[in-house]
């Protein structure tokens, strides 16, 4: 599923980034070499990380 329109990134590389240690959309964001634009995305990037960090 892709999370940022913007940025093209997917669902796997915002879990990806989180299980590397991103505590927030911007660190997943920064790790994937991108930045939050619009910003609409930021809500269910941070929702996945919270949910990955949860499964840690």
């Amino acid at each position: 599923m892709v999370v940022c329109v913007c940025n093209a990134i997917r669902e796997n590389d915002v879990r990806a980034a989180a299980r590397d240690g991103a505590t927030s959309a911007c660190q997943a964001y920064r790790a994937l070499g991108r930045s939050a634009k619009c910003g609409q995305c930021v809500p269910f990037a941070r929702e996945i990380i919270n949910d990955e960090r949860a499964a840690a």
